[in-house]
């Protein structure tokens, strides 16, 4: 944590610390000048003023009526070079982090909060397990089992001539297939480690400052009792080093683990069943060290949460350094046994392992229901009407993760199915020279359709709603802005932007809808497929043909819409390699998604507040006790949740020193309630009665910024809005061209934004001595959960 400022009796200069919002911007566009000059910082992320004012602190005598004004660019940290694109792959990896920082707030339920992020680490570990499985169906079962066991699959490539049964080579026997393509998901594997290695060294490894609390975690019974402190303001918030390390060895393993049962499995099996050359109690001890080593893997997910309240710099070094060797190992040997000779062993159907997909998602909808048994259970602890879903977000959107993975991961292997097939259509036994994908990947591709059919009745309500909304904000349109002869179509331009910008309230409507029906049709997929043992267009044969048809136009137009949605996936990655302005675009989904720390998955993309957010309160800290002046930190969109997420890191003396101005924030209206246990009432309360003074912006056309909701018991009022938008109606002297509806953009345009950062100048008045004592005191805890722990 930063040292506190010394309460001082003279004003100083004021300076105005500007953060932009998602999408980012460059410096010159943020100063309104050409010419800025770097003042600290990398290429990543750097603080610039103008080149005028580079030494404004030794001439305050030109800054009376005005702040210094500074510019705090982040946005290369989500949206920098082309190779970031590929982080899109990573979606569900992402989605399930979020998941775990959306629980309820409650206080008095330590044991239950910790079993809330232990259910999310697990799904997140499921994830992993999914993804490797499914590298392993397209590598192992779809090419190495299946295409290069038939000739007449095999002989229409030329590139899988070697591995070819017909040819009877030395990789044709299938162990050794199997060993040989085991090295595409073990690499992926290690490319998932690699990632998240290189990218906790680039954007989450730099310690924030300090001061004087000692380098240590909860275990340390020795140490000093830090006082106690809303979680984002705790020092080790934005530093989870330890964790991060434990669950990237734990994937790690759990990947290596995956391959090798997809290698050892089929040996095993085939040893079992025909006496050979290999004795069965060789396959029998691989089996063994497998389970064990995925108990132990499930022992490190579980076991330890993050740990906030000190810098969790510690390494568990027999965790990350043996568990993920270990499990190579074991993988290497498995490899080793499945290559020795068995003379007659043929491949042929799919390979024994079809039970990793049904366990695999049989697990994560019991993880899913669990978890939001846990969270109804949080939510009736301490109930709050705004937060989303009355509690049910987190496994909401963790559902939601799980879908993602099985889009993905079903897409890949449905696509290679079929171009490895050729005109024939895998599964159905038409023309077809491959067995196909696992029968539940089919069954689980046929429910995406139904699911699109069922969206399509609230999809409709909600744009009727919205339609009516419009329609009854006219007359309040043309009374605000009291024209004479006001224009239908301007009328109607203003009224439907506001009714559209109204829909973000009813997002978790839809994701609860979606959440729900695709957990009930990913039962029925389970269900069906256990079954019959088929897929949908061959488990109905022999009902009627409505029946019939239904279901085969369901697999067919599922198995299409599924590739063609990893299809999409992999284009958008590929043109944002290629494109800045795409890759812009997508580093808009990253700003909001990647915001919070790597808590459950250590393969998602990295956290980039974990920089930003130091970066921010060193600086705070560092300037006011350097100059004793004022400060005023702005923020715009998501910069104005690092503004607020720094000032939280700041000691209760610098808070008193420090301003905030936020517009177009989502702050309350996103952040507050689909992460109350973070931003909830009782954490935003304690904000405005820590820091000096608090302002915020917000318009009715923005459809990310809102209110804060701040009642008078907090002092004085935070929100002013809704400001007018579009300012003026149509054509006048002063403005002859028509004034666009900025929405959610441009809130300095607004001659309110200026006013209202003079007015928080103005209120930041020298400290008396009184104040001074009081500002020493910290904090409370504030409900959000038991000190020191996130789950």
């Amino acid at each position: 944590m930063p040292p506190p400022t010394q309460a001082t009796q003279s004003t100083g200069p004021a300076l105005e610390l500007l953060v932009h919002g998602v999408g980012g911007t460059t410096p010159q566009e943020m100063l309104v000048d050409p010419r800025t000059v770097r003042v600290t910082g990398d290429a990543t992320a750097a603080i610039y003023r103008r080149s005028g004012d580079i030494d404004a602190e030794q001439h305050p005598e030109r800054y009376r009526d005005r702040p210094i004004p500074e510019a705090y660019c982040w946005s290369n940290l989500t949206s920098g070079n082309g190779s970031r694109a590929l982080w899109l792959l990573l979606l569900p990896f992402m989605v399930i982090n979020l998941a775990h920082w959306m629980r309820p707030a409650a206080t008095g339920r330590p044991r239950t909060v910790r079993l809330y992020g232990a259910l999310v680490r697990l799904v997140a570990l499921s994830l992993t397990v999914l993804l490797t499985a499914a590298a392993c169906e397209v590598a192992l079962d779809l090419t190495a089992w299946q295409c290069a066991g038939v000739a007449a699959c095999s002989d229409q490539r030329s590139w899988l001539g070697f591995l070819s049964a017909a040819q009877g080579g030395w990789w044709s026997q299938p162990g050794r297939r199997l060993a040989l393509a085991a090295l595409v998901p073990t690499a992926l594997v290690g490319l998932l480690w690699y990632l998240s290695n290189r990218t906790w060294s680039a954007y989450e490894s730099q310690r924030p400052l300090t001061g004087a609390f000692p380098d240590d975690d909860d275990s340390a019974g020795t140490a000093p009792a830090e006082p106690l402190r809303p979680a984002l303001g705790r020092p080790g918030f934005w530093f989870g080093r330890r964790l991060v390390a434990r669950l990237r060895a734990a994937h790690t393993a759990a990947g290596f683990l995956t391959v090798t049962a997809s290698v050892a499995g089929a040996a095993a099996r085939h040893d079992r069943a025909a006496q050979g050359s290999v004795p069965a109690v060789y396959g029998r001890v691989i089996e063994a060290l497998l389970v064990l080593g995925m108990l132990v893997v499930l022992w490190v997910v579980c076991r330890r949460g993050r740990s906030e309240r000190r810098l969790d710099n510690r390494l568990d070094r027999a965790v990350i350094t043996y568990l993920p060797g270990a499990a190579l190992t074991l993988l290497v040997l498995a490899s080793v046994h499945a290559a020795w000779s068995r003379p007659g062993w043929a491949s042929s159907g799919t390979l024994p392992g079809d039970i990793t997909f049904r366990v695999v998602t049989l697990a994560q909808g019991a993880f899913v229901v669990a978890l939001a048994a846990v969270a109804w259970r949080l939510y009736r602890r301490g109930p709050e009407p705004r937060t989303v879903m009355r509690g049910l977000g987190g496994p909401s959107v963790a559902m939601l993760a799980c879908a993602l993975g099985g889009v993905m991961t079903g897409g890949v292997a449905q696509r290679v199915a079929d171009w490895l097939d050729g005109p024939g259509s895998p599964g159905m036994g038409r023309s077809a020279v491959i067995e196909g994908p696992p029968v539940l990947l089919s069954w689980q591709a046929s429910v995406i359709p139904v699911l699109l059919v069922l969206l399509l009745l609230p999809g409709a309500a909600l744009g009727v709603r919205t339609y009516l909304a419009a329609r009854s904000l006219e007359p309040m349109v043309d009374a605000e802005y009291q024209e004479r002869r006001p224009d239908p179509a301007r009328t109607k331009q203003i009224a439907r932007t506001r009714a559209t910008a109204a829909l973000t309230d009813s997002a978790p409507g839809i994701v609860g809808l979606v959440s729900g029906a695709t957990l009930l049709l990913g039962a029925g997929a389970v269900g069906g497929a256990w079954a019959s043992g088929q897929v949908p267009g061959l488990a109905m044969d022999g009902s009627s043909p409505f029946v019939e048809s239904v279901a085969e136009a369901a697999q067919s137009t599922g198995s299409w819409m599924i590739g063609f949605g990893f299809l999409v996936f992999v284009a958008c990655g590929r043109r944002a390699y290629r494109d800045a302005s795409a890759r812009r675009t997508i580093g808009i989904l990253w700003d909001v998604g990647t915001f919070w720390p790597r808590a459950a998955h250590p393969f998602a993309p990295p956290c980039y507040a974990e920089r930003a957010v130091p970066d921010l309160a060193s600086r705070m800290s560092g300037w006011t006790a350097r100059t004793r002046g004022r400060l005023v930190i702005s923020g715009h969109s998501q910069g104005s949740v690092l503004a607020a997420s720094a000032v939280w890191q700041l000691p209760a003396g610098t808070r008193r020193r420090v301003a905030l101005l936020t517009y177009g924030s989502p702050i309350e209206r996103l952040y507050g309630r689909w992460f109350p246990a973070y931003f909830g009432p009782a954490q935003l309360h304690g904000l405005h009665r820590s820091v000096h003074c608090w302002r915020n912006l917000w318009r009715a056309t923005d459809p990310i910024g809102g209110e804060i909701r701040l009642g008078e018991e907090s002092g004085p009022e935070v929100d002013r809005g809704p400001l007018k938008d579009p300012l003026v109606y149509g054509r006048t002297p002063e403005h002859p061209l028509p004034e666009p509806v900025l929405g959610h953009s441009d809130y300095q345009a607004d001659p309110v934004f200026a006013q209202e950062r003079a007015a928080l100048l103005e209120r930041l008045t020298p400290l008396l001595p009184q104040q001074a004592d009081e500002s020493r005191q910290e904090l409370r805890e504030v409900p959000g959960g038991p000190p020191g722990t996130a789950g």
